[in-house]
């Protein structure tokens, strides 16, 4: 199925997407080059280099608890409700499997959970490579068996539900929807996936004409993907690239909501699967996002494109459930 192919024009930042990324270049002058870092260096600056982004917090109710996990371990939890929530939604942060948290993507899920008018569900999985696949996976598959089992905290977010991720929390959340259809379990309504990691083929047009960012760049996801997934043979498998799923497979997924940023190494990941699920009659709605960078949801402060891109998966989340 043959998409829309992003002009020159919609590779080139917007004007206020090229404003913000000279004051962030003068702002992480001196950090060092994050590919050089280790993991536990690599983690602390996106901790350290997120804060920005979660400032001026829109209100609502904020409590955490903890789901224990069959491995010994407890998965810290955020749940994030507006005034007018019904029901949740599942989000899985990015970071290359490897960085970031609830901390860091907090203003993110509090926009969406006001867009979509439900609660938001965040949390801390195990990450990458002191914990390499399958152990994040697991943890959202921990979490996903708590929202259906009526934890004590969970118990009146009510339906519809969803999960949603970006980034590699985009394929967490995908790959979360093929192991639970793979054992037969419940599923969510439906999946919002924000300029995602589908597969690992780092010869796509994209990850070619975006190779060096700005921002992520080709290097940095191979990286993670080292850190993640280390046994190469393993990226073949539709739980870490679901690009490889079978077409029944992805048939039976329940409705998706899917986003891109044109000057993002990823873009051809979503463009990629949107292909495949059109070409199999699929309807699934996508926007591309001309003129911005991946990740740049997180940049709501700052940046129209991320507050348009929150109140349109809000709406999805609307449109699919019929919440």
């Amino acid at each position: 199925m043959t998409l829309p192919e992003p002009t020159p024009s919609d590779l080139i930042p917007s004007e206020r997407m090229q404003w913000l990324l000279e004051k962030l270049a003068m702002e992480d002058a001196g950090l060092g080059d994050p590919t050089q870092l280790s993991p536990v260096e690599a983690r602390a600056l996106a901790e350290q280099t997120n804060q920005r982004w979660n400032t001026d917090l829109p209100e609502m109710t904020s409590t955490d608890f903890a789901v224990p996990a069959s491995e010994g371990h407890t998965i810290e939890c955020r749940l994030l409700s507006p005034s007018n929530a019904n029901g949740l939604i599942m989000f899985i942060h990015g970071g290359g499997w490897a960085l970031c948290s609830r901390d860091t993507h907090e203003r993110a899920a509090r926009l969406l959970g006001l867009e979509s008018r439900a609660h938001v569900l965040t949390f801390d999985y195990r990450l990458a490579p002191e914990a390499p696949y399958p152990d994040g996976l697991k943890d959202c598959l921990t979490v996903w068996e708590a929202i259906l089992g009526g934890h004590d905290k969970l118990r009146d977010c009510g339906r519809p539900s969803a999960v949603a991720g970006d980034s590699a929390g985009a394929n967490l959340a995908l790959s979360l929807l093929l192991s639970l259809q793979a054992d037969g379990k419940t599923l969510p309504d439906a999946a919002l996936l924000f300029y995602g990691v589908y597969d690992a083929n780092f010869q796509t047009v994209s990850y070619c004409d975006q190779r060096d960012g700005p921002g992520l760049t080709r290097e940095k996801m191979k990286r993670y993907w080292d850190w993640y997934v280390a046994k190469t043979d393993l990226r073949s498998t539709a739980l870490v690239s679901p690009m490889q799923a079978s077409d029944a497979q992805l048939l039976a997924l329940p409705p998706l909501f899917l986003n891109a940023a044109a000057i993002d190494p990823l873009r051809s990941d979503t463009e990629n699967l949107v292909r495949r699920l059109r070409s199999l009659g699929r309807t699934d709605p996508y926007i591309l996002y001309p003129g911005v960078v991946h990740g740049f949801m997180q940049m709501s402060l700052e940046l129209p494109e991320a507050r348009l891109a929150a109140t349109e998966a809000g709406r999805a989340f609307r449109e699919l459930t019929g919440n």
